[in-house]
């Protein structure tokens, strides 16, 4: 396997947060996507999922708590937390979440 530039990929995807499925590490996926400032609405999940932001910000409210995760830092919502994406929220993120069954 040759290596993979996360930032040109996340540029080369159609539509920003539409992920790109890059590998199954484990039991985990590891994806990549394109924040483009548009929020989006909450969620949860049974597994925890750790987000990292390669380049910009994420604005997220986890908990019901505002937080802001910058390029370089990592970010883990816990399992049956809800989450969402508040407006502002731009750049390159890596997301690794729980494989889905099947």
């Amino acid at each position: 396997m040759t290596p993979i530039d996360l930032a040109e990929t996340a540029d080369a995807l159609p539509q920003a947060w539409s992920s790109l499925p890059l590998g199954l590490p484990g039991p985990a996926a590891l994806k990549v996507l394109r924040m483009d400032g548009r929020p989006l609405p909450p969620e949860r999940h049974d597994a925890p999922e750790a987000l990292l932001v390669l380049d910009g910000v994420l604005r997220l409210v986890a908990g019901g708590v505002p937080v802001e995760v910058r390029a370089g830092q990592l970010f883990v919502v816990g399992a049956g937390v809800e989450h969402s994406v508040a407006p502002g929220s731009l750049g390159t993120l890596v997301l690794f979440e729980a494989a889905a069954a099947g």
